[in-house]
C-alpha cells in the first residue's frame, strides 16, 4: 500500500498579548502605552511535527495581524512538507506573491508580516527536523543554496547573484573558526532596558548602572517627546555610565527632517552613538539629509523598513550608518538573508531590532549567521536586548557579560510555553479577565 506524502495539515494563529502598558515597559515617543503582543503561529504536519513563528505587534493591531495570517493559510495547508522545506525561497514567494493578497502591500504591512510569521515557522520546522539552531543551519548551507533563496528581481541594480555568491564564497574559509569563536564567546549585545520614556529618573539611573555592571558596553534611551527632558535624561545617563559606554538614542519616528536636525544639536553634547528612526521610516532622502547634517552622530533605522527594496534604497542613497533589520517586519528569515547580503555589499553594519515579543530569540540567529557566513566580523555589530518576557519562551535567550550566547537548541526560538499562551490569549485568557485589565 502506498504511503501518503506528509503535508502541512494546519496553521494555527493565536492572539497573544501582554499588558506591558501597566508598567510602561516599551514606552516611547510614538507608543506611550503599548501592550506587547504577537500573532503566534504554529504549523502542524500530517506526521505530527510542528514549527513556530510569530509577528510582533503592540496591542489592538494584533486583531488585524491574526486575521492576515489566517488569510494566508489556504495557500499553504495541503502543501507537501518536502516541497516547502526543499525550496524555502519559492515557499516565501508563494506567500508574498498571491495576486489578490499582494494587492494589500505589495511586500509591506500586515500581510507581509503575516507571511513572516509563517515563513519563520517553516524555517523553525526545518531546523528542528535537522536538529540545528537556525543560525547554524544557515551558516552550514552552501553559498549556492543560500543565493537560491534570494529573489534578485528588484535588487540586481544594487546586488547581483554573482556578487552575492562572491560575498558568501569569500567568507567560506573562515566559517569553522568563526563558529567556534561564536560558541566560545557569543555575540555583542546592547540593552534598551534602562531607556523607556515612561521610566522615572531614578529607575533610569539604577538600570543604567546595572547594565554597566552586567557587562554591556552600549545602552539606548528613548527621546523625542520633550527636548528639555531628553537633555536631563541624557545628562543623567552619561553621568552614570561614564564616557566609555556608548549611548544610542531612539526617536521612534517622532520628528520631521528639519526638526530632527534641530533637536539633535543640543543632544550632541552627550556624545550619542546613533540616532535611531529620526523621521518617517519611508523617507529615504530625509534620512540621507539628517545623516549629512548630524555627523558624527550615526543614523540607524530598519525596524519599520518593510522590505529589501527599501533597504536597498537606504543603502544606495547613503542614508544610514547602521542597518536594523527585524525578524518579522519583512518576510522572515528568507528576505532577511537578502538584506544581510545587501548590507555586506555596501559595508554597513547590521544591528538588529529586538525586544518586543520573541524578537531577541529570533534575530540572534540572523546576526550569528551574518558573522559566521556573510560579513565575517563582529566589529560595530550589536544585537538589541531588552529584559522583558523571555520567561514565556521554551528556549529563551541567554545573556552573559553583555553578550548573547549562541543558541544550541534546534529551531528559531519562537516557541511559547503552552501555559503562557493560555494565560495571555486575548481576549479570553485569565490575565485579560483578571481585575478588569484595560487595553491601552
Amino acid at each position: 500500500m502506498a504511503t501518503l506524502a506528509e503535508v502541512i495539515s494546519a496553521i494555527d494563529a493565536v492572539d497573544v498579548r501582554f499588558p506591558t502598558s501597566l508598567s510602561l515597559d516599551g514606552s516611547d515617543a510614538m507608543n506611550p502605552e503599548p501592550d506587547y503582543s504577537a500573532a503566534y503561529v504554529t504549523i502542524r504536519t500530517s506526521a505530527g511535527d510542528e514549527g513556530y513563528g510569530l509577528a510582533f505587534t503592540v496591542g489592538r493591531g494584533n486583531d488585524v495581524e491574526v486575521a492576515a495570517v489566517r488569510a494566508l493559510v489556504p495557500l499553504v495547508v495541503g502543501m507537501p512538507v518536502a516541497d516547502a522545506l526543499a525550496d524555502l525561497g519559492a515557499f516565501s514567494r508563494r506567500l508574498t506573491g498571491d495576486s489578490q493578497l499582494r494587492w494589500l502591500g505589495p511586500d509591506k504591512g500586515a500581510i507581509h508580516m503575516a507571511a513572516a510569521a509563517i515563513v519563520n515557522a517553516v524555517w523553525d520546522l526545518r531546523a528542528r527536523r535537522e536538529g540545528k539552531p537556525v543560525w547554524r543551519l544557515l551558516a552550514e548551507m552552501p553559498p549556492e543554496d543560500l543565493v537560491d533563496l534570494v529573489d534578485f528581481r528588484y535588487l540586481q541594480d544594487a546586488l547581483t547573484r554573482d556578487e552575492a555568491l562572491d560575498i558568501l564564497r569569500r567568507a567560506e574559509p573562515g566559517r569553522a573558526a568563526r563558529q567556534a569563536e561564536l560558541l566560545e564567546s557569543g555575540f555583542p549585545a546592547y540593552t534598551t532596558t534602562p531607556g523607556w520614556l515612561g521610566y522615572s529618573p531614578e529607575k533610569l539611573a539604577a538600570l543604567a548602572a546595572e547594565a554597566v555592571v552586567d557587562g554591556f558596553t552600549q545602552i539606548k534611551l528613548k527621546v523625542g517627546a520633550d527636548l528639555d527632558e531628553d537633555i536631563r535624561r541624557l545628562r543623567l545617563a552619561r553621568d552614570v555610565v561614564g564616557p566609555d559606554v556608548r549611548i544610542a538614542i531612539d526617536a521612534n519616528q517622532a520628528w520631521g527632517v528639519g526638526q530632527a536636525i534641530e533637536w539633535l544639536r543640543p543632544l550632541a553634547e552627550f556624545d550619542p552613538y546613533w540616532i535611531e528612526e529620526p523621521t518617517s521610516p519611508d523617507d529615504v532622502l530625509g534620512h540621507a539629509a539628517i545623516r549629512r547634517a548630524v555627523a558624527p552622530i550615526k543614523v540607524a533605522t530598519g525596524e519599520h523598513t518593510h522590505n529589501a527594496v527599501m533597504f536597498k534604497q537606504l543603502l544606495q542613497a547613503e542614508a544610514i550608518d547602521v542597518l536594523q533589520l527585524d525578524a518579522s517586519r519583512v518576510a522572515g528569515v528568507t528576505e532577511n538573508i537578502a538584506i544581510l547580503l545587501l548590507a555586506a555589499k555596501f559595508g554597513v553594519p547590521v544591528c538588529p531590532h529586538a525586544g518586543g515579543v520573541g524578537l531577541c530569540e529570533m534575530v540572534q540567529h540572523l546576526s550569528m549567521f551574518d558573522f559566521v557566513a556573510v560579513s565575517g566580523t563582529q566589529t560595530d555589530r550589536v544585537i538589541e536586548y531588552v529584559d522583558h518576557l523571555h520567561e514565556h519562551f521554551v528556549d529563551p535567550v541567554r545573556i552573559e557579560r553583555g553578550r548573547y550566547l549562541a543558541p544550541l537548541e534546534p529551531g528559531l526560538g519562537a516557541r511559547l510555553h503552552a501555559e503562557s499562551v493560555a494565560q495571555y490569549r486575548f481576549p479570553d485568557g485569565p490575565v485579560w479577565q483578571r481585575d478588569a485589565v484595560v487595553v491601552a
